[in-house]
């Protein structure tokens, strides 16, 4: 059982291969659930999967946008999916893109950017359709320490404002920084 409070920031840590992402994966509708239930905000996830899946952005570990699209139609893509107009779309693309300090490569590729920049990408395009609920999967694995205390000021600023985040990583150091609670996972068990 894992019972995560709105508005907090928590922490989900254990080894490689003991269940965070297949957690996560479950939460998000990724993976088929084989027992037991999930419930985000009131929604079940299987039952209201649609209504569930739009309270979340989820920026997983591995980089999941088109390489070949501009990183401002990568961004208003992802906001239509939720159902944004394409002028809001385009708006909430230009703020992430501003927020992130993308705003001078929005006409460029993934291609042509950075490790850093595109783990910038990845995170504005969990948040472009502004979810109460934020996951990031290791969202600081390989970048460098400036942009992951940037990140992290930025994650502590929007936690304050009441989204609630739910942060798996294997730095210990990060989630001393950023979780309120934390819940260590060992072969599917908490």
């Amino acid at each position: 059982n894992l019972d995560i409070p709105k508005g907090s920031f928590f922490g989900l840590l254990g080894p490689n291969g003991a269940g965070k992402t297949t957690t996560i994966g479950i939460i998000t509708g990724l993976v088929n659930i084989t027992s037991g239930s999930v419930v985000v905000m009131g929604h079940d996830v299987i039952k209201n999967y649609k209504k569930s899946r739009q309270l979340i952005g989820l920026s997983p570990q591995e980089l999941n946008f088109d390489v070949f699209f501009p990183i401002r139609d990568v961004l208003a893509l992802n906001a239509g999916y939720y159902g944004l107009s394409k002028k809001d779309a385009v708006e909430r693309a230009n703020i992430m893109l501003e927020q992130f300090g993308l705003t001078e490569k929005a006409n460029n590729t993934a291609r042509e950017l950075s490790g850093g920049m595109k783990r910038r990408v990845q995170i504005a395009k969990a948040l472009v359709h502004d979810p109460p609920i934020l996951i990031l999967d290791e969202p600081t694995a390989g970048v460098d320490i400036q942009l992951r205390h940037m990140l992290w000021d930025y994650l502590k600023q929007i936690n304050n404002d009441g989204k609630t985040i739910i942060l798996t990583t294997h730095y210990i150091e990060e989630a001393e920084a950023l979780c309120d609670e934390v819940a260590i996972i060992h072969d599917g068990e908490i």
